[in-house]
């Protein structure tokens, strides 16, 4: 399939926000509490006059797409841009062409298209400064086989989310890595 069928197979953000099961609340206090900033929103005008789609390859589960596809989202309702959500899982065909360092399947992916269906940026599935922050507390767990890893990883992906939803700074650095894709 081309862009352009996998885009009109996707789902309404708001199809795909009233599907999930997981981080939906997460998802939406982000979605609530974050706006463009006015000297982003000017900028935001180029990107209008591209007239480019998006299409997201996500999943609900994801801490990453939690924080990521509602910054989209309001970057999408400044530019104009329709929106359509593709379940990573139930995608692998168009996922596997997308894949983080030629290996992963990591999610979100935004990939952003012109109305003819060519690629003219592709972003995730993280901001570079988050990225940093993962590896960071990732480095600080200890080795698998230690009694404590689990617990600790999973104390700290309990705090990247609840980091990720309530720091705005985070939310900028989001944005900010994503405009660049886009301008």
């Amino acid at each position: 399939m081309n862009l352009n069928e996998w885009f009109e197979k996707g789902m309404s953000a708001e199809a795909y926000i009233n599907s999930m099961t997981k981080n939906k609340e997460g998802m939406l206090s982000i979605y609530n509490q974050f706006s463009i900033s006015e000297q982003d929103q000017s900028r935001l005008e180029q990107v209008k006059q591209q007239n480019l789609r998006a299409i997201v390859l996500s999943e609900d589960w994801c801490g990453d797409a939690m924080l990521n596809n509602p910054i989209l989202l309001r970057i999408a309702e400044g530019a104009g841009m329709e929106v359509r959500f593709l379940l990573r899982d139930q995608n692998l065909e168009l996922m596997d062409q997308y894949l983080t360092n030629g290996t992963s399947r990591a999610i979100p992916i935004f990939i952003f298209i012109d109305q003819d269906g060519n690629e003219r940026g592709k972003w995730g599935p993280r901001a570079p400064e988050m990225q940093e922050l993962v590896d960071k507390g990732r480095a600080a767990l200890p080795d698998k086989e230690d009694p404590d890893f689990q617990k600790q990883q999973l104390q700290l992906y309990r705090s990247l989310g609840q980091a990720y939803q309530t720091d705005p700074a985070i939310w900028q650095t989001v944005a900010a890595s994503i405009l660049s894709k886009l301008l």
